[in-house]
C-alpha cells in the first residue's frame, strides 16, 4: 500500500533539517537545493509505494527488484552522495571513486547526521551516525581521503557533540583540498 503523505512528510522533515545542518557549516544556499529530485516522479512514488517510516523506500524497493531504479535516478543527480564520484582512471581504465570537494562532504556529513535523526526519532545520539557509518560498507566504495575526512567528523561528532563539530567543520573553506598531492 502506498503512503504518499507519510513519504512525503518524512522526505521534507530530513531536507528541512539538512538545510539546517547547512547552514550551520557554511553551506546554506547549497542546503537549499538539498534532494530536491526526491519529489520527482521517477523518485517519489517509489518512496511512497515502499514506505515504511523506519529506512530507506530504496531498501524495500532493492529488495523486491534487485535495485532500486529511484536510487539509480537519485545519487545520479545529488553530488553530495559518494556514488556520484566515480570515474574512470586514465591509468587503469577502469571506473574508480575520486575524492569529492568539500562543499559535497560537508552536505554529506549533514545528510547522514539528519537521516540517523529522523530514522532513529527519540533514540538518536551523536554516535549513530558513526555506528551506522562503520557498520555498512561506504568506506570501501568511496576514496579513502573522503572516507577518512567523513569519518573523523563522525568521531568528533560522537565525541564533542554537534555544536563543536558543526563549528569546527564551518571553519573550513569550502574550497579546501583536503589531500596531499
Amino acid at each position: 500500500m502506498a503512503h504518499p503523505f507519510l513519504h512525503f512528510a518524512t522526505i521534507t522533515k530530513h531536507r528541512h533539517r539538512v538545510i539546517a545542518h547547512c547552514f550551520r557549516v557554511g553551506i546554506g544556499w547549497q542546503g537549499l537545493f538539498h534532494d530536491l529530485s526526491k519529489y520527482a516522479p521517477t523518485e517519489f512514488l517509489p518512496g511512497a509505494r515502499y514506505y515504511q517510516g523506519t529506512r530507506s523506500p530504496n531498501e524495500r524497493e532493492r529488495e523486491i527488484f534487485g535495485y532500486s531504479a529511484a536510487w539509480m535516478h537519485h545519487k545520479g543527480r545529488n553530488r553530495h552522495h559518494f556514488e556520484y564520484w566515480n570515474d574512470i582512471n586514465p591509468a587503469t581504465k577502469m571506473y574508480e571513486p575520486v575524492r569529492m570537494p568539500m562543499r559535497y562532504v560537508k552536505e554529506m556529513f549533514c545528510d547522514r547526521v539528519a537521516a540517523s535523526k529522523i530514522y532513529q526519532g527519540k533514540n538518536y545520539t551523536d554516535e549513530h551516525p558513526l555506528l551506522y557509518f562503520r557498520r555498512g560498507n561506504a568506506r570501501k566504495k568511496m576514496h579513502a581521503d573522503t572516507a577518512d575526512l567523513l569519518e573523523g567528523w563522525l568521531v568528533m561528532l560522537a565525541e564533542r557533540g554537534e555544536k563543536e563539530t558543526f563549528a569546527a567543520i564551518k571553519l573550513i573553506p569550502n574550497g579546501t583540498v583536503y589531500w596531499e598531492e
